[in-house]
């Protein structure tokens, strides 16, 4: 692959890839998401336990879908390698991330109520709808473009260069999300787009890319719905 990168990115994907081109058609809203205040605020240590409690309630509900995607890559890939990489995957998640989350909700004294059963905002609720859908699909393209996104974007926030914040209620998100296992993990995911995916003229490139879009639209306003109740 080249190194062409006409364009902010923690991973090396070249422009003129299928990735490449869906990561510059939506450079608006995926940049407004990777320089959002919230990640501003998190680096910086200012960002109240109000709004990263109640953006962490939020994103842990993606949980259960996100899992059954990485569930759903193992049984349609039709690559060993990947296959092993998934479940592999799987099991980082169920033991890093998931104790990030129960130990943080504990710190920021988050009822276990609203953990497990919150009001959804409108972006969790269509989010969650999408991943089931494409959970669902047993199309790995479709699956690869949501797991591409949700955690490119991430890697791109999460490697942005400034200092850490000391908290670890903090810094702990942001680690989760920068480093070079995290890294690896998404330059796999988009590998693994570039390999399977149709033609972007294509009836399913473009369905493909109608994915793409509003999954991105939605992550953008993922990070505004965090402020919705301060404002």
């Amino acid at each position: 692959m080249t190194s062409a990168r006409p364009f902010s990115t923690s991973a090396d994907v070249a422009a003129e890839s299928f990735a490449g081109r869906l990561r510059l058609s939506t450079a608006a809203d995926w940049d407004a998401s990777v320089n959002h205040r919230f990640v501003d605020q998190l680096f910086a240590g200012t960002l109240s336990d109000e709004v990263l409690a109640r953006y962490l309630v939020q994103d842990y509900q993606f949980f259960d879908a996100f899992i059954a995607m990485l569930g759903a890559c193992v049984a349609t890939t039709d690559s060993k390698p990947a296959r092993l990489r998934f479940a592999a995957q799987l099991g980082m998640l169920a033991s890093d991330e998931d104790g990030y989350f129960q130990q943080t909700f504990d710190e920021l004294e988050v009822p276990v109520s609203e953990v497990i059963s919150p009001e959804l905002s409108a972006p969790t609720a269509e989010f969650i709808a999408a991943m089931w859908e494409v959970a669902g699909s047993r199309d790995y393209a479709d699956l690869l473009v949501v797991l591409v996104i949700a955690e490119w974007l991430y890697l791109d926030w999460g490697e942005r260069d400034l200092s850490l914040p000391a908290a670890p209620k903090r810094r702990g998100w942001i680690d989760l999300h920068r480093g070079a296992e995290f890294r690896a993990w998404t330059q796999f995911l988009i590998d693994e787009l570039n390999r399977v995916a149709p033609a972007l003229e294509s009836d399913d490139g473009a369905r493909l890319s109608e994915r793409w879009k509003r999954i991105v639209a939605i992550e953008r306003d993922f990070f505004d719905a965090a402020y919705a109740s301060d404002e």
